[in-house]
């Protein structure tokens, strides 16, 4: 009777995990400073160094915080007091040819240091802002959505 039980809260916690736990890793927390959190869905954590960047999470500053973030490709990203970005898309796979990296900043600010996925497929790095969306062309740029 036990396995039968422990079976059945193993496919319940399969089958109700949340979304991010399903994507892959994008990216590391580096370091924070202040308050930083990471937005998974309806579920809120405080940021800390270490913890796992999926797609679709969206990580916000405090107005004295700060958050520095390593993704699996080396682009590193700082994002200042009071910003808010989601990570709308991060594919690197580069034998499959899989490579992009998008992210949506709707204030604060942020500096940027490409990785592997902009050398490999110029072009298949995008931010968008609420006025623009930026092709990433260059290594790096300093961002500020007020």
């Amino acid at each position: 009777m036990k396995p039968a039980i422990l079976l059945s809260a193993l496919l319940f916690f399969l089958v109700h995990a949340p979304a991010s736990a399903e994507e892959p890793v994008a990216g590391v927390i580096k370091n924070t400073t202040g308050k930083a959190s990471i937005e998974s869905g309806t579920n809120v954590q405080t940021a800390n160094a270490g913890m796992k960047i999926h797609v679709k999470d969206v990580l916000k500053t405090g107005p004295a915080g700060t958050m520095g973030v390593i993704f699996r490709d080396d682009t590193t990203l700082s994002l200042g007091p009071d910003t808010r970005i989601v990570i709308d898309e991060f594919l690197f796979s580069p034998a499959e040819g899989k490579l992009g990296f998008v992210s949506r900043i709707s204030k604060g600010t942020a500096a940027y240091l490409s990785g592997k996925i902009n050398k490999l497929s110029p072009g298949a790095t995008r931010v968008e802002t609420p006025l623009a969306v930026l092709g990433i062309r260059g290594t790096r740029f300093l961002i500020e959505v007020e």
